[in-house]
């Protein structure tokens, strides 16, 4: 399966509540971490609710 690469690059600090929890369903705890995840539709739903606080990580 395909697999695509997610790195937090700003807080959650003043964020919602889901927002926080979608980040940390995206295995990210703090600022510069990266995840290396499955590439299906639910993740990129995931990317695009907190796309303000992480980018897509271009190899």
């Amino acid at each position: 399966m395909a697999t695509i690469k997610i790195k937090q690059v700003r807080s959650t600090n003043g964020c919602k509540e889901d927002q926080r929890r979608t980040v940390r369903a995206l295995g990210l705890h703090r600022i510069n971490d990266t995840r290396e995840i499955t590439d299906n539709e639910g993740v990129r739903g995931m990317i695009f609710k907190v796309k303000h606080l992480v980018e897509i990580v271009e190899e």
